[in-house]
């Protein structure tokens, strides 16, 4: 009897690790090989913070990053239903409790989030979901090591000072500038 509800207990918990929702890595790694998809993975490098005037919080900010991983879904007449799929699939990921949020988006391109992941004085990845009817959703992984939440506006501002223009993220560029 007890043999029997050992197994009757194994067989429930792979039953429940099977329907899970994947994290977020996976979701990105499953669906990078799909058409409808953008994926790229930038280094933090390519910001070229060295080349700018910082102040120190900056600088602090700055050597957190490690690198970026971006992932769009456009969407078309012939894909919409997929994209309300997938749209509500990275929302069922992003609502795990592991995720905290940091704020709301409500803009006329669209709504979104902006989530992290990590202890809320040493943020390891900080997540930004946005998306539109009409254009389609961007997911934005920001990795990095311990980084303050509190230095999010001053990386902000250090991006903003570096004058860079996204000319190096190719198709996912032109996806996000609209």
């Amino acid at each position: 009897m007890k043999n029997n509800f050992s197994l009757l207990l194994l067989i429930g918990l792979l039953f429940t690790a099977c329907s899970s929702e994947p994290s977020l890595q996976e979701y990105f790694v499953t669906n990078q090989e799909d058409p409808n998809f953008i994926v790229v993975d930038i280094p933090a490098s390519i910001l070229k913070m060295d080349e700018v005037d910082l102040t120190p919080t900056q600088k602090e900010a700055v050597s957190s990053l490690r690198k970026f991983n971006l992932l769009a879904f456009k969407v078309n007449e012939d894909n919409i239903e997929e994209f309300s799929q997938e749209q509500a699939q990275v929302s069922r990921i992003l609502d795990n409790d592991d995720f905290t949020e940091l704020m709301k988006i409500n803009t006329q391109y669209g709504k979104g989030v902006v989530k992290y992941l990590g202890d809320e004085n040493a943020i390891d990845e900080v997540i930004v979901f946005g998306h539109s009817k009409d254009k389609g959703f961007a997911l934005v992984r920001v990795l990095g090591d311990n980084m303050n939440p509190a230095h999010l506006i001053q990386l902000i501002q250090a991006i903003q000072k570096s004058d860079y223009k996204g000319n190096e993220l190719g198709e996912i560029g032109k996806f996000l500038k609209g």
